[in-house]
């Protein structure tokens, strides 16, 4: 069988883990697998990777080792956030504000939380996906206990104001919860939780080729939140359950290994960035969603393709060995038009036949050109067949 090329540009959804990732997970299973509840020798083991993951990523965000928890990734993440502060936070009001074009785990858990009697205040955004503040300064009233704002959007790469919108929620109440889903962020922004009025913040391991079924919560020390899972008390009593050294010790090591020579790393994705985007534009038909430049996510370009239906391109491509998604990877079991593609107010016509392609630290520019040329062949065919 002949040898196909494979690129993978779909780091969004998830990523290839680093070596060093897998070799320290590798040591954690077969080597140091105590419980890091046990009082033995294994056990002091397997808390060690725990208490330096935490340690490294407590470093890359400049906040005290105590206000990180592990959870199982980012929508446990989101859930403990959102559902614990605000049960926490009650007996203070019962008013939540977010955005249309959030992840589904934070879109679903306010849901949840309107059912069980909490009122929900959706702000809007503008066509490159960016909230307005007047809206939400306008939004805060007497009884709102949370504002929950992600700084990366997962589809289409917008970029929200999150220090702005820190500095505007602490200026009008302090006492009101800030919480910031950064699973698409974390990574690729050096974030400063403290600086940018940040209470809460999520953030998932295998978005930042760390491994699945790990990530963390930030919570500052001043926030009161309830747990969500209970038991042997574990991490202070804020997330019971056996801890996932395994997966633990692969997040430390990924954060690690992301923030080195950040500045580098960073500025070779918005080269794959810009190089995919010019070839784009000049196709015909192709239209890249929402800013493209250096106030846009570093790793992710979101373009429609008049004519084409999305999921036949997908499978076109990845024919071809491309590897790409139809929004976001996270609910592709519901299949159903993106509500970020409608909050951003992108036309009808391309609603169903918008991709996203994402970057990770392993892809090249000889990909780009490769899936360019790939897309140049096939467009063209495959609007004659949805004509004919």
């Amino acid at each position: 069988m002949e040898n196909r090329k494979e690129v993978y540009f779909d780091n969004s959804a998830t990523t290839r883990v680093f070596d060093s990732v897998r070799d320290v997970m590798v040591e954690a299973m077969t080597s140091d697998y105590g419980n890091t509840s046990s009082r033995h020798m294994k056990g002091v083991e397997a808390e060690r990777y725990i208490r330096e993951a935490r340690e490294e990523i407590a470093g890359s965000l400049k906040v005290k080792e105590k206000e990180i928890v592990f959870t199982s990734g980012g929508t446990e993440s989101n859930n403990m956030a959102l559902i614990g502060a605000a049960m926490a936070a009650r007996r203070k009001g019962n008013h939540l504000i977010t955005t249309c074009i959030e992840h589904a785990s934070v879109y679903n858990t306010m849901s949840f939380l309107e059912e069980q009697g909490f009122r929900i205040t959706y702000l809007p955004v503008d066509q490159d996906g960016i909230v307005s503040l007047d809206a939400l300064r306008e939004a805060i009233c007497d009884d709102t206990i949370l504002v929950s704002i992600m700084y990366v959007n997962n589809e289409m790469g917008a970029v929200e104001p999150v220090a702005e919108i820190g500095k505007l929620i602490k200026s009008i109440r302090p006492d009101i919860y800030f919480h910031v889903d950064a699973i698409q962020a974390y990574g690729k922004y050096v974030i400063r939780p403290k600086k940018e009025g940040i209470d809460l913040m999520s953030v998932s391991g295998h978005k930042i080729h760390g491994p699945k079924g790990v990530g963390f919560l930030y919570v500052d020390e001043k926030v009161r939140i309830r747990p969500i899972i209970f038991g042997g008390g574990q991490q202070k009593g804020m997330r019971s359950g056996t801890e996932n050294v395994p997966g633990c010790a692969g997040l430390g090591m990924a954060v690690r290994e992301i923030y080195k020579d950040h500045d580098e790393r960073v500025e070779r994705l918005y080269a794959l960035k810009d190089r995919l985007v010019q070839g784009l534009s000049s196709l015909e038909g192709v239209t890249v969603h929402g800013r493209t430049g250096r106030d846009s996510a570093p790793q992710i370009v979101s373009a429609g393709f008049e004519g084409v239906r999305a999921e036949v391109l997908l499978h076109a491509l990845e024919d071809r060995g491309i590897y790409v998604s139809s929004g976001s990877a996270c609910s592709s079991n519901h299949p159903g038009v993106s509500g970020t593609l409608r909050g951003i107010g992108v036309r009808e016509s391309l609603l169903d036949s918008t991709l996203r392609f994402s970057f990770g630290v392993f892809n090249t520019e000889d990909e780009v050109d490769y899936c360019l040329e790939v897309l140049r062949e096939l467009l063209p065919v495959l609007r004659r067949y949805r004509r004919a």
